[in-house]
């Protein structure tokens, strides 16, 4: 479903300079924060009467406050102004930051050191509603999973690098402030060299007045948000993934030393398992997806957090023992399955992450995306303190264990999980799909361009099987409202899936005039949101294979709301499992993987519509593969 490799994005100038700018934003943040927190470890650092651990929870403060701050300002800024200008001052400020840093370093003085840690917090959170409002302006829609994958991956990639070369620059024996700010200010250099060759990105909302009011264009932000309630609820499951993710990486540092008995090369190695992985699950996003924004891979990449979160708890040892190093933890064989646990959380992470991300960016206007992705990461930073405040708790005041705590967090997110799902019923849907037309069928499409991204739109296909619509609504990445008879949409074990995909029921005026008429009601109210209708014109699934004669409603509807109709040809379905070529008991097993293919033709105008064009239309698509 997907020609293109997401790696080809390398090649192009309005995504390489733009990744090599965040990617190296990123781990400067991280070369800095963690080697102050190897110097106030390794100088037992004390200031105003707080002890060192007390200094390190609060440095993590100082860098989170101002995405509370000032994110809902840098958010109207980022919609406002022209976007890649933007990035250039901001990596400017990062050059100033970084000189400022080695005067800290210089001087060993501690208040001007968290002043800097401040001040990259300032800059990520100027440099946050940018970063994901610029990826949907100069990536096509079918490179935006891939897109949001590469930046996911080069991100965390980024973070383990700085995670590790922060401690290392602090342990050179030379002068080491010298080292690891010298580091620092050449890669905020290059950082900035790169961003000279980000192209333009137009200012999206650029008669916006600039709100100073933090508090109330916050809840503007969060507002927009609400607009839109898969967008909402698509912000609080990034937020909890934030959560998930604080709760396992902050513990990672005591797990190896308490738990497994290990020194920091250990912990150094949990964590890149948790990245690989995470990036991992980024890249394969795109593959998994088709190259559209899948959602179904949410649920997928929730059961596979829960699970082998479960399973940190059942494979962590009741005791620590001792380890000279590497080699020696990993010649016990129980400890390759904690490493494999954190690799699989990862990959289930990239899994859970990416599509989110992609579908606020497709979801929101983008008038004011920036916002919403500053209202996002004022969410974030909340639940990441939530995050810390409530393992703090566990931790201390009620004597949980590290692998308690990893038991705790991944119960918990079945349950927040089980909540979205529940209220947002297209996830689950569109899991259901995902896993339908990933193991039953093998599905090939050829056309799909043809459907346009926006607008509204009548999809209209042969009738095939029970499962069409899920095929169909699989493939097409807008949500379908499908059309369908009444006693179809009615079945025990497929009502739960068209009801919660608000398919529209449709009866014959003889069968049920009132389930007519409001059919109609629906079809008028989806036309005038300009959303996407599926229809099958015959009115009932094939009983031989052959395509029957189109009846006259699709006219009708077309006639009283003209709109473009779009036929397509399912072939090769005839004889599936879920069609009625055989009896269920007698459903042949070849045809299980059935490799089937969806013809997308040329839309037709509502003006030259008639059932029997269409019909004719159909047909030629399908030709002799039923």
């Amino acid at each position: 479903m997907s020609d293109h490799s997401q790696f080809s994005l390398f090649k192009e100038r309005r995504f390489l300079p733009f990744f090599i700018t965040q990617g190296l934003g990123a781990f400067n943040d991280n070369v800095f924060k963690n080697g102050l927190a190897a110097m106030l470890v390794f100088q037992s650092t004390e200031m105003a009467g707080l002890n060192t651990n007390q200094i390190v929870n609060l440095s993590a403060m100082v860098f989170i406050l101002p995405f509370f701050l000032f994110s809902a300002l840098f958010g109207q800024f980022a919609d406002k102004f022209e976007k890649s200008t933007q990035i250039r001052f901001i990596k400017l400020f990062e050059v100033f930051i970084m000189l400022t840093a080695m005067l800290g370093f210089w001087l060993d003085n501690l208040p001007l050191l968290l002043s800097v840690l401040f001040l990259l917090g300032l800059q990520s959170t100027m440099f946050g509603p940018i970063k994901y409002g610029i990826i949907p302006q100069v990536l096509k829609g079918r490179e935006l999973v891939g897109g949001n994958a590469l930046v996911e991956m080069g991100t965390f990639v980024a973070i383990l690098a700085g995670t590790i070369a922060g401690p290392l620059l602090m342990g050179v024996e030379a002068d080491w402030p010298v080292w690891i700010s010298g580091t620092a200010l050449v890669v905020a250099v290059v950082g900035y060299i790169a961003s000279r060759e980000i192209p333009q990105a137009p200012a999206v909302a650029p008669e916006l007045k600039i709100s100073w009011n933090f508090f109330a264009e916050t809840i503007r932000n969060i507002s927009f948000i609400g607009e839109n309630r898969t967008v909402l609820n698509s912000v609080l499951g990034i937020s909890w993934f934030w959560f998930f993710g604080a709760t396992f990486l902050v513990q990672i540092p005591s797990f190896s030393e308490n738990v497994l008995g290990g020194d920091a090369r250990l912990m150094s190695t949990l964590l890149a398992m948790f990245i690989i992985g995470i990036s991992t699950g980024s890249l394969l996003c795109e593959r998994l997806s088709g190259g559209q924004v899948e959602i179904g891979l949410v649920p997928f990449g929730a059961m596979g957090l829960t699970l082998f979160g479960i399973d940190m708890y059942f494979a962590s040892p009741s005791s620590p023992a001792v380890y000279t190093g590497l080699i020696d933890f990993f010649s016990v064989g129980a400890n390759w399955r904690i490493v494999a646990d954190l690799l699989m959380i990862g990959i289930f992470a990239g899994f859970y992450i990416v599509p989110l991300y992609a579908l606020v960016q497709q979801r929101t206007e983008p008038s004011h995306r920036s916002r919403v992705i500053a209202g996002n990461n004022i969410l974030n930073a909340l639940f990441m303190v939530i995050s810390a405040i409530i393992a703090m708790y566990l931790l201390g005041s009620a004597g949980f264990t590290i692998p308690q705590l990893f038991l705790f967090t991944a119960l918990l997110n079945m349950v927040v999980a089980a909540y979205i799902f529940s209220i947002v019923p297209e996830f689950m849907i569109r899991f259901l799909v995902w896993i339908l037309i990933h193991t039953i069928y093998r599905v090939e499409v050829k056309g799909i361009e043809k459907i346009p991204e926006t607008g509204a739109v009548i999809v209209a296909a042969n009738h095939v099987s029970f499962v069409d619509p899920l095929i169909i609504g699989g493939v097409i990445r807008r949500p379908v409202r499908f059309i369908m008879y009444f006693r179809i949409f009615q079945m025990r074990v497929l009502n739960f899936i068209f009801k919660y995909g608000k398919a529209i029921p449709i009866a014959g005026q003889n069968e049920d005039p009132e389930v007519l008429a409001k059919a109609y009601r629906s079809i008028q109210e989806e036309i005038a949101e300009e959303n996407v209708l599926g229809i099958f014109p015959e009115g009932k699934i094939t009983s031989d294979g052959e395509i029957q004669t189109f009846k006259s409603g699709i006219e009708k509807i077309v006639e009283k709301q003209p709109v473009p109709v779009v036929p397509m040809a399912l072939c090769n379905l005839w004889g599936s499992l879920f069609s009625r070529r055989d009896p269920l008991l007698k459903r042949r097993p070849y045809k299980f993987r059935a490799r089937i293919e969806l013809r997308i033709g040329e839309p037709i105008a509502p003006a030259e519509l008639t059932a029997e064009r269409l019909e004719q239309e159909i047909r030629k698509l399908r030709g002799p593969d039923r």
